[in-house]
């Protein structure tokens, strides 16, 4: 989506507002003990508590349509992570919550991840250098740039520090709809792939797998892990393309990384 006018672009921001505040209560309730499903029912109970829509419910996939507000993944689950409704979350591992609404018409897809406990150093560095990798690709969400430029921020520095990024699973343009041109894959070369428009709404996003890029889905036909059993984090962001730099619309790259 392109936003054109003030009125377009107020109705847009106050999506991400609401969708941002209702993630960071997600986020809040991460800790040891809890287990990931009482996290999902929560984002369901907030939705109505705000008059929104979740916006992954009911999206269908390859054995059906999915019946949860969020995916939500830990370690080695890489992306599209149902909730888990047996195991706890415990000291050491590493939760994303991906997440969306739907307000007005518009949809919102961001993504966060955090360490819980003690957490390892390589996991710290995996942790930093995901977010770090993203939102450095954020930067290049300016007109007359291309979907290559960012891939290439996100692919070369996860490879610097000796990670890499997953090439299936790929940020998107969003708008009326979850998902929308132009794809952003998380890898490229720059000055390649499409062109970025003033005011176009994207989501830029990175699984960043300290193993071997190569990931196997379970028989759920959703939960996604790497093949290798190394950990993963994704972090997504909402940017509007505008002159000089990406505007983050989904502010939550000061959340801390680690929660004792």
């Amino acid at each position: 989506m392109i936003i054109k006018n003030s009125n377009q672009r107020h109705q847009y921001f106050e999506a991400c507002r609401i969708s941002v505040e209702i993630l960071k209560q997600l986020y809040d309730q991460v800790a040891i003990g809890v287990v990931p499903i009482e996290i999902d029912q929560l984002a369901g109970k907030l939705c109505e508590k705000y008059g929104v829509k979740p916006a992954f419910y009911a999206v269908q996939g390859k054995k059906g349509i999915y019946g949860y507000n969020t995916c939500i993944q830990v370690n080695d689950v890489a992306v599209h992570g149902i909730p888990d409704s047996v195991n706890p979350i415990k000291s050491g591992d590493l939760v994303s919550i991906d997440f969306g609404i739907i307000y007005e018409g518009l949809y919102t897809d961001h993504c966060v991840t955090v360490g819980v406990g003690e957490v390892s150093e390589a996991d710290k560095k995996l942790l930093r250098v995901g977010r770090e990798s993203v939102l450095n690709a954020t930067k290049q969400a300016v007109t007359g740039n291309h979907t290559g430029d960012l891939g290439y921020v996100m692919e070369s520095q996860a490879r610097q520090a000796g990670f890499d990024t997953l090439k299936e699973y790929i940020g998107h343009g969003i708008g009326t709809g979850l998902h929308d041109e132009p794809e952003i894959p998380a890898y490229g070369q720059p000055h390649t792939g499409d062109p970025l428009h003033r005011g176009e709404v994207i989501c830029v996003e990175s699984q960043v797998v300290a193993g071997q890029p190569k990931v196997k889905t379970d028989a759920d036909g959703w939960t996604t892990r790497t093949r290798d059993g190394e950990n993963a984090v994704m972090f997504e962001f909402m940017v509007m393309v505008d002159n000089t730099k990406g505007i983050i619309m989904t502010p939550t790259q000061d959340w801390p990384l680690i929660k004792k």
